[in-house]
Order: C-alpha cells, then structure tokens, then sequence
C-alpha cells in the first residue's frame, strides 16, 4: 500500500529505554506499516516484543525516538498539542482500548454517564448514549451499572463504546481480549467486526495470540525483540509463515476450539 493511500502510516518507529544499571534497552527498532482506511492490521509477538510498545508511540503515550507517525497525510506530533481544541481533534484520529478496561474507566460513573462524559466533552450529543450501548450490546441494567458492577466483557464493550464516542479514525486495541474467557472473545471479535463494516473504523490488533488475529485483521505484522521480522497478509502469514519464529508462534497455537491454522487459507 502507498502513502497516498494510507488513512495510517508509521515510518521507521524506535524506542530506546535507559536501564538502571546502565545501557539501553530498544523496545522498538525501525518499524514501518500501513493501514488503509477501513483496514485491520494485526501486531503480535511475545510478551516483550515490543508491540505494546509500538501501539502507544501510535495513540502518544510514548513518545518515538526516530520516525513519523501520519493519519489521513497529516503528521501527528510526538508531544500532544497545545489547547483544548487541537487535543481533542487529535483524539479523534486514534482511541485506544486498553487490555484492563477497569483501570480506564471512572468507578463513580454508570456506563452511561461514562458515554455522556465523553459524548460532552468532544461537543456531540449526550443522548446518543443509549445507541452506542446498544451496538456494543448493552442493555438497560447495564447501562445503568457502575464498572464494579460489570462483568469483565461488558466492561471490555463499555471501553469500545466511549472509543466509539468520539467517532475515531482508528482504534488501537492492545491484548483487548486476553483476559476474557474464550465464549466472550468471541463476542468482543465479532462486535469489533460489525463495528468495522458498519463505521469504516480502521483497527490495529496488538496480541500475542495468532488464532485471535486471524478472525478480525487483514494484514499481521509479527515482531521479535523489538525488531519486524515478518508481515504481509494474515492468510500469508498463518498459511506459509517464512521465519522460523513465526512459525513457533503458530505451532504454539492450541487447537481444541477448532482452529486450526492450516485452515485458514479458507477464511
């Protein structure tokens, strides 16, 4: 994919962290991709990969070392930017649902002040709520629960509702399904699927887990110590995988829930 046509693109990303005791540690070295508007990219790897670490260069909660971040041909700034207004533009571009919704969301609020606080504060109308929680398929009780009151995949729709609020570009989704029960991601997988072709929203997948990224993304970019060692479409990738480390991930893949990596060439 070209520049021109890319609604995100990252350009040579890198991260060096200084250690304690001296030296550096690089998270994130020279990492380039697109995504298209509408698109779904996958990033996976294990844990210290640094795909985390790529998604929040993406949403600004880390800032890069060396390279550019571009949405829609604009380029977004390492530091977020001064006044109200260029911040909360900015924030439409990329929303970002983190693995532990808990921990994002106020625990003083029911989901639905939750949706009206966020509604508010980009200028939109607060009675739209209710519909959101509705396409995240949350009902009444819901609604008007407070998060200790939710179960972790409702929680985790309420976070993809108040990402919804703002209308995003993009939504960067980082081990968003990780610690749910397999029944629930499932649901989230297929929510986020409808999501993406009834809004056009563009998705960035972060997980260490192939058989979840094969059900929702388009193209998968597989990392290993900071570094891209493959990418390329998902089907590729799962099917006839080049490096030897992407195919120990897929080897790693359990099967008992019917997945199984040589069928994916079929999706």
């Amino acid at each position: 994919m070209t520049t021109a046509t890319a609604l995100l693109e990252a350009a040579h990303l890198s991260k060096t962290y200084a250690l304690p005791g001296g030296g550096a540690h690089t998270a994130a070295g020279d990492v380039s991709f697109t995504v298209p508007e509408g698109g779904a990219l996958g990033i996976v790897g294990e844990s210290g990969s640094g795909k985390t670490t790529v998604a929040r260069m993406l949403v600004g909660l880390a800032r890069p070392d060396r390279g550019r971040i571009t949405v829609a041909g604009r380029e977004r700034e390492p530091r977020p930017p001064r006044g109200k207004k260029a911040r909360l533009t900015r924030a439409r571009e990329i929303q970002m649902v983190f693995q532990d919704p808990y921990v994002s969301l106020d625990p003083r609020l029911t989901a639905t002040q939750c949706l009206r606080t966020a509604l508010r504060l980009h200028g939109k109308e607060e009675s739209t709520a209710t519909d959101l929680l509705d396409r995240v398929g949350l009902g009444k009780r819901e609604a008007d629960a407070r998060p200790r009151d939710l179960s972790g995949g409702q929680r985790q729709r309420l976070a993809i509702a108040r990402a919804l609020a703002v209308d995003p570009k993009i939504l960067v989704l980082d081990e968003a399904v990780a610690a749910l029960d397999v029944s629930i991601q499932a649901q989230i997988l297929q929510l986020l699927a409808e999501i993406r072709r009834e809004t056009g929203v563009a998705l960035v997948f972060v997980s260490h887990d192939l058989a979840v990224v094969q059900h929702v993304t388009d193209e998968v970019l597989v990392m290993r110590t900071g570094k891209v060692i493959e990418q390329g479409a998902t089907r590729r990738v799962l099917t006839a995988p080049t490096d030897p480390y992407t195919r120990k991930l897929l080897a790693s893949v359990p099967t008992a829930d019917g997945w199984d990596p040589a069928a994916a060439a079929a999706v």
